[in-house]
């Protein structure tokens, strides 16, 4: 609420508590939450409070891990690292003691770049498919599950191929759950290439009271300075109109209709963004304008002008860190450009026995990348790769 203006901490066992629990962990006697402590103290049979949900909690054990072992204590202080059981929260949330009202700083969740369909393969194991994805999403906020609301698929997004391999992995070793995924399927998105002026009337009439509303206004690219100027966000709403031709009470309508219009676009379904869209006027009447007439209005004005302002495919693109030795660096160079990644840069290590390669490839070209690595460099090779950025799809 206070844009995260940061605020000292004293790190003083007597003043009021401020922990954050960093990690959870799954175990015979329930889940396990890790918990950093930087100012305050913790002690057996206190209530502590989760500052994210206002939930109270009574802390019934609190353990020191000393690998797999745990010691049982019943105090622990600032800067000090423990474990308790019966604390239901999820991974970052912060903990407090009394009135304090602080949360530590928000960690930066990249958006998901890729999903895969996934189902149980016998119903029997429905009830442990649901508790494993409540769990997982839980300690992992860059996993993310939904339901599709056309195929009703369960569809579990992550930040690439072997992030979601994991998860599924998990699933049948730790829950028993055999899953059957789909094939994946990477997030892209849309945006529009040039500015232009829309003007749209809505009229329905069914015998009764109809529909009727009229918006006229404009659409436009967003830079990324404009981007982070707005504080990241990708689509922007702007209201330029002067006079009552629009009623006041309707402007809201049609920001909701921006926002159903930006949810789909036309050219491959994808969530638009990078526009702007601003509304300059319109026309009402006194018996059939309302809310949804509005909202209808704008969200078809949209839908219609994206189609004709040079509309474009954005795909992720993802920052891939290669380490092999160096004999195999033409076939790994080869693969990349096969697979039309840009070499950013090349480094060998001290000794000469080995490379690293920092590259830009986009992410549909990514798959089975970790199996043809291995093949290439007789399992010496290894990647890590993390999303960059949306760009617009090359034209082959």
């Amino acid at each position: 609420t206070n844009h995260e203006e940061p605020v000292p901490v004293t790190c003083k066992d007597d003043d009021p508590l401020l922990a954050l629990a960093f990690k959870l962990d799954e175990t015979p006697f329930g889940q396990l939450t890790y918990m950093r402590i930087y100012q305050g103290s913790l002690n057996k049979g206190n209530f502590i409070t989760n500052v994210n949900d206002g939930k109270k909690v009574k802390l019934g054990r609190i353990v020191r891990m000393h690998s797999d072992d745990m010691e049982d204590i019943e105090h622990a202080g600032s800067g000090e690292v423990v474990a308790m059981f019966g604390v239901q929260c999820k991974s970052m949330d912060t903990f407090s003691d009394g009135p304090q009202n602080l949360v530590m700083s928000s960690m930066f969740v990249p958006e998901p770049v890729m999903s895969l369909s996934v189902k149980p393969a016998e119903s029997s194991m429905r009830n442990n498919f649901a508790k494993a994805l409540g769990k997982f999403t839980k300690e992992d906020p860059t996993l993310r599950v939904r339901v599709d609301e056309n195929t009703s698929e369960t569809v579990l997004s992550g930040m690439g191929e072997l992030h979601l391999e994991v998860y599924i992995e998990r699933m049948q070793r730790e829950y028993g759950v055999k899953c059957m995924t789909g094939q994946p399927k990477v997030n892209y998105k849309e945006t529009i290439g040039k500015k232009l002026k829309f003007d749209w009337t809505h009229k329905k009439q069914t015998g009764g009271a109809g529909q009727f509303a009229r918006v006229i206004g404009y659409v436009e690219p967003l830079t990324e300075e404009q981007i982070e100027e707005n504080g990241g966000n990708v689509t922007e709403f702007v209201n330029h109109c002067i006079g009552t031709n629009i009623p006041p009470e309707y402007y809201t309508s049609c920001e909701k209709g921006t926002n159903d219009a930006m949810n789909e676009g036309g050219l491959v379904g994808a969530a638009v963004e990078r526009v702007k869209v601003v509304l300059e006027d319109g026309a009402s009447h006194e018996v059939d304008s309302s809310d949804m007439a509005f909202r209808t209005c704008m969200a078809n004005a949209l839908r219609d002008v994206m189609k004709k302002a040079s509309p474009k495919i954005l795909e992720p693109v993802m920052s891939v860190e290669i380490e092999v030795p160096t004999d195999f660096q033409g076939q790994v160079v080869g693969a990349l450009n096969r697979r039309m990644g840009m070499i950013q840069s090349s480094e060998t290590s001290d000794d000469g026995t080995g490379i690293k390669i920092e590259a830009e490839v986009p992410l549909a070209n990514m798959f089975g990348y970790s199996t043809e690595l291995r093949s290439q460099t007789q399992g010496k090779g290894e990647f890590t790769m993390e999303y960059n950025r949306h760009v617009q799809v090359v034209q082959n």
